[in-house]
């Protein structure tokens, strides 16, 4: 399986319980639904790049038949209907986008839309002394039992998400924390929201609603929604759970005051993605995300229906018939009727064994015929991770070596141009392609340049030969006095730059330091508050460098002055100035070794593996190696060979499914991993805990959050809150394209490719498929009418 971030285990997290990534959408192994992007509007400009186009036959409403029912592959039956919760997965958040209020929905470019079936309207009305948002609720919005949607629920899940019970199992309460009293307006229907410190994301807030019943007391919230959800408010509602057979029927809501849904009932079915094309193959399946090789089978059919062969004929001409030419086949008849009855009955059993399985292609076939393939890309992207905890990668100039090896536009090349998609590799790390955060900040960092990568990691004392060659001082621990004073030195004068940086921020914005009163940790019972730091025993001084990671040596600190120049330069609204006074760059300033660091450019050693005082220069590359992962192996396969040309040796290790995210990556047990993070379309709020400063726990620890790369700033943290903090909604994206100009310069996570998205749909099927960045509008899906059809209602 491929493998998208928020694993279900526990990380190392400032909480008892783990906690999930808010907006998890298709956990493919850790993938789970995608959240909404606040404040665009639609005048909103991305960094140039349009978003890739739906791609789920859409249709109006009156050319969609009315009946009906449509079998949609999941993954897995839910553990949960509770989103909130550790374990809540894809179909948890598929089942509540179909029957619980949704106050925002996304449109195509990510952007949230008021859904009006259950808001009149939402504003904030006031900012001054504090931001109040005034929600007014559609006045048919009602429960499944009747009762209205309001005010009481509205505050039972603020009170159950706010943090302040620790009775509450909540795996996240991003946003509700900010919140200081809720208030009942003018009536039920009209909703304030005061909250004790402005929050920029506010529409990310309350979706999806529960209902009281849900969020008023702990074993509710705990226990009650994870069988069976008391009340719902959707065009559909939750019929009944087969755990036997592993479907979910969702059936359409006779109190639903909005456009009616077209199909009689949704089933969800839990079928593995490894048996998805045999499903689809025996008819079973009407809608399921598939992979490559399930792709290029429906076109294979459908090309074969286009010439007009059946699978009969198909089978013989590419499936298990293909093979018998006429010789083979009349010795094959001749010895099942020769004299031999031995060698006559065995013959006759595997003649028989073929016959069946050309049936069966041919078949199969027949049916696929009847599917379409459809395609956009994912609101996810694949990521290569560096653990720069530990070991070589906690040096940032060997992260940027790595980063500069690898050629990302041929390994987008490789996943996304044989499927007809575009293959831009991402640019941003916060935002994709056609959102409006989204900005190119990769030139922080620099595009591939082998010379470039191998200056960097000679600089960094990996050179060939250096692991037959003794420390220089053997004996003399590492660490040493003289050691410790250089990276020191090296620290007070990042620590100045930083300080000077801040001195002017100082005098634009006030103050630099972002204040973290208020900001409440998942499982905290109050306010988050830092503890004392410690004396700088790991990392240098200055916030850019403290990354709880082994301090680098005193050339490579000055490296990172500049790279953070560099990063600067782009964060404060200078990036295409800078980018155009460099136009024949392959990367930045502070991307490359020092000045007058030359690369082993000799031929005979270019290729030659590395060390470093005595010790060679390998890195523990972690893989999964389920059936459906081997797009990412083929990847993976693909960086091992980019980084052998510059000296660095890998040492592939792959692992089960289960175990990768558990026990390798969230433990952090490698030094390089692919896996993807779903886009968040509230970076400011969803991003911050994977790229958030790791801290030292009182074991000795670090509390990652889901930085499963353990590198990260104050800096970072500190745009991040600002983002967060403001209501300027342009300053808001500025903040979080500054933010991650500095993810790349820390170079921990190097985005690869936006994943693909491939779905096999009945070719009737409409407004349903590959959505991209939108989410489905479930009463719209449906069967389109035939020609001939005046409306008449569709069994089947």
């Amino acid at each position: 399986m491929s493998q998208i971030g928020a694993p279900r285990g526990r990380t190392c997290s400032r909480s008892p319980r783990s906690r999930t990534l808010r907006s998890v959408a298709t956990l493919t192994s850790a993938v789970l639904a995608v959240t909404v992007l606040a404040g665009c509007s639609s005048g909103d400009e991305s960094d140039g790049v349009p978003a890739v186009a739906q791609d789920n036959a859409p249709a109006a409403r009156d050319k969609v038949a009315d009946g009906g029912t449509v079998r949609w592959a999941v993954d897995a039956l839910p553990t949960t209907f509770n989103t909130f919760q550790a374990d809540a997965d894809g179909t948890t958040s598929r089942i509540a986008g179909a029957v619980l209020p949704s106050l925002y929905t996304l449109d195509e470019r990510g952007r949230p839309q008021r859904n009006a079936d259950y808001l009149e309207s939402a504003q904030v009305v006031e900012t001054e002394p504090k931001q109040v948002v005034l929600y007014k609720l559609n006045q048919q919005a009602v429960w499944s039992d009747g009762r209205e949607i309001g005010a009481p629920d509205f505050v039972a899940q603020w009170r159950a998400l706010s943090g302040r019970d620790t009775a509450y199992w909540t795996a996240r309460n991003s946003g509700y924390e900010r919140i200081e009293k809720i208030e009942r307006g003018k009536n039920d229907l009209e909703v304030r929201v005061t909250f004790s410190k402005p929050y920029a994301d506010w529409q990310s807030l309350f979706t999806p609603l529960y209902p009281k019943q849900v969020m008023g007391s702990p074993n509710s919230f705990n226990d009650g929604a994870r069988t069976t959800l008391k009340a719902t408010a959707g065009p559909f509602l939750l019929k009944t759970i087969d755990r036997k057979n592993g479907d979910v029927t969702l059936t359409r809501n006779p109190r639903w005051w909005g456009q009616p849904a077209k199909l009689d009932s949704l089933v969800l079915k839990a079928v593995p993605r490894a048996d998805r094309a045999d499903a689809l193959a025996a008819g079973t399946l009407d809608l399921a995300e598939i992979d490559r090789s399930t792709a290029e089978r429906i076109a294979l059919a459908l090309r074969d229906a286009a010439a007009g062969r059946s699978g009969a004929q198909a089978a013989l001409a590419h499936g298990p018939g293909s093979s018998i030419t006429p010789s083979k086949a009349l010795k094959s008849w001749a010895l099942a009727h020769g004299s031999d009855e031995e060698k006559a009955a065995e013959v006759q059993a595997a003649r028989e064994e073929n016959q069946q399985a050309v049936a069966q292609y041919a078949s199969a076939q027949d049916t696929l015929a009847r599917y379409v393939v459809r395609k956009s890309l994912e609101p996810a992207y694949t990521q290569l991770s560096l653990n720069g905890e530990s070991g070589p990668l906690a040096d940032e100039r060997v992260r940027r070596a790595v980063a500069r090896a690898i050629n990302r536009q041929e390994l987008a090349d490789s996943v996304l141009k044989p499927l007809g998609l575009p293959a831009h590799p991402p640019g941003s790390h916060l935002a994709l392609a056609g959102q409006a955060a989204y900005a190119d900040s990769s030139d922080a960092l620099g595009d591939q340049d082998t010379e470039e990568a191998r200056a960097l990691l000679a600089d960094a004392g990996w050179v060939p030969g250096g692991a037959g060659r003794k420390p220089a001082g053997a004996g003399t621990k590492a660490g040493s006095e003289a050691e410790k004073k250089a990276g020191e030195k090296a620290g007070e004068k990042a620590a100045d730059a930083e300080k000077a940086e801040g001195s002017a921020d100082a005098k634009k914005k006030g103050s630099d330091t972002a204040s973290d009163d208020g900001l409440y940790v998942v499982g905290d019972d109050k306010p988050r508050k830092h503890p004392a730091a410690p004396a700088p025993a790991l990392g240098a001084n200055g916030p850019e460098n403290g990354t709880h990671i082994l301090a680098p040596a005193p050339a490579a600190a000055r490296q990172s002055a500049a790279i953070l120049a560099r990063a600067e330069a782009l964060d404060t609204g200078t990036g295409s100035a800078a980018r155009a006074a460099h136009p024949a760059d392959k990367g930045v300033a502070g991307a490359y070794a020092p000045r007058g660091t030359a690369a082993p450019a000799a031929v005979p050693e270019a290729g030659r593996a590395l060390g470093k005082d005595g010790k060679a220069l390998s890195l523990r590359f972690v893989l999964p190696s389920g059936p459906g992962s081997e797009s990412l192996r083929a990847v993976g396969d693909r960086i091992v060979r980019m980084l052998d040309v510059v000296g660095i040796r890998t040492e592939v290790t792959k692992v089960s499914d289960d175990s990768f995210f558990k026990d390798h990556v969230a433990s952090g047990d490698y030094d390089l991993a692919l896996y993807s993070w779903p886009a968040s379309a509230f970076p400011a709020t969803d991003a911050r805990p994977i790229f958030a400063k790791p801290e030292p726990a009182s074991d000795g620890s670090l509390l990652v959050e889901q930085n499963y790369s353990r590198v990260g700033t104050d800096r970072i943290d500190q745009l991040f809150d600002q983002a967060a903090g403001t209501l300027d909604e342009e300053e808001a994206r500025e903040l979080v394209r500054q933010a991650d100009a500095r993810i790349w310069a820390a170079a921990g996570s190097i985005p690869l490719y936006q994943r693909p998205q491939l779905v096999a749909a009945k070719a009737d099927l409409v407004n349903a498929g590959a959505w991209g960045l939108a989410g489905p509008r479930y009463q719209d899906i449906g069967y389109k009418k035939p020609e001939s059809s005046n409306g008449t209602e569709r069994n089947r």
